[in-house]
């Protein structure tokens, strides 16, 4: 049976790091919100979300459904993932380590989402801009090189080589690093402009990553939705450095 991918529509957002994982692996899976038909649509996920009957309910999507069992969480999801689509390490002790590098994603991409809504998900940006400026500052100047300066020490000090996070083959997690880079330098591109020379292994990952077959298929495909200003990662050039 296919995959099941429960995301909102017109969106990568979240639902995108497991989506790179399943394109990477080929895997046989179905985006549900993004078709129509029978059993399709967003209405569906709502139902599923809200079911009074489903024991294991989801609180928000991401999720994905693999017969009967529901996976929630985008770090969870793709521990649950990684070893079925040869996207983790195969020595199980990494694995917890690739687990904990992509929870520290979901952290960092959590504070990404906060740079635009600073105050509250249910007002528009619009209504907080002001909040947000001062909030994109501070993860300009202060976040984004502790995140990606540790991110790139960890490649940096990886005992297999610095051309994977963790081992020495792909895994999950340097696709979700590769999102990562292309979210920020979307968001951030005055910001991101000189990250190359600041993070040379994590350039260099991100750009090996591209150029994988089935990932560049992807990319070129219409199956990857352009960023847009409904997202996570948005580009709002008042919250960037100034050039």
């Amino acid at each position: 049976m296919a995959y099941e991918l429960y995301y909102w529509d017109g969106i990568q957002g979240r639902g995108e790091f497991v989506r790179l994982a399943l394109e990477e692996a080929r895997a046989d899976y179905v985006d549900v919100a993004r078709q129509s038909g029978r059993g399709m649509g967003t209405g569906v996920m709502l139902e599923l979300m809200q079911s009074r009957l489903e024991p294991h309910i989801p609180f928000a999507p991401p999720f994905l459904k693999d017969g009967d069992l529901i996976v929630s969480h985008v770090a969870n999801i793709l521990f649950y993932l990684g070893p079925k689509l040869g996207l983790a390490p195969a020595v199980e002790k990494l694995r917890y380590v690739a687990n904990g590098l992509q929870l520290t994603i979901t952290d960092l991409v959590a504070e990404v989402h906060d740079t635009h809504h600073p105050i509250a998900t249910s007002r528009y940006y619009e209504d907080q801009k002001e909040e947000a400026k001062a909030r994109s500052a501070a993860f300009i100047s202060e976040r984004i090189p502790k995140f990606l300066g540790y991110f790139e020490q960890v490649l940096q000090q990886n005992p297999k080589g610095s051309s994977h996070i963790v081992g020495d083959t792909l895994s999950y997690v340097d696709l979700s690093l590769f999102q990562v880079i292309e979210g920020l330098r979307y968001a951030f591109p005055n910001a991101m402009k000189a990250y190359a020379t600041a993070y040379p292994a994590l350039a260099a990952l991100h750009d090996t990553v591209s150029k994988r077959p089935n990932l560049a298929a992807y990319l070129g495909s219409a199956r990857r939705l352009a960023f847009n200003e409904e997202g996570i990662f948005r580009h709002y050039p008042e919250l960037d450095v100034a050039t």
